[in-house]
């Protein structure tokens, strides 16, 4: 598998237990790589401008910002 070839995916949820949880069930896929994770919206944003992911697995409902709300930000 080359690296070209490999999907990059930013976890962001508020809660730990979730975030390792996706990240075990993505580590069965061999063409799947979690890049990053994020505890909170802005986070997430601060993670996406960066580059490092080509997919964001977003919770709806975080703390400070929504899923929907990081979604737009980054769309922008």
């Amino acid at each position: 598998m080359t690296t070209k070839n490999v999907i990059k995916v930013l976890i962001a949820d508020d809660h730990a237990i979730v975030r390792e949880g996706l990240k075990q069930i993505l580590a069965d896929t061999k063409d799947i790589v979690v890049a990053g994770h994020a505890e909170n919206g802005i986070e997430a944003i601060k993670l996406t401008r960066e580059g490092t992911c080509q997919v964001l697995l977003l919770d709806i409902s975080m703390p400070d910002r929504s899923g929907i709300e990081v979604l737009k930000q980054v769309k922008k």
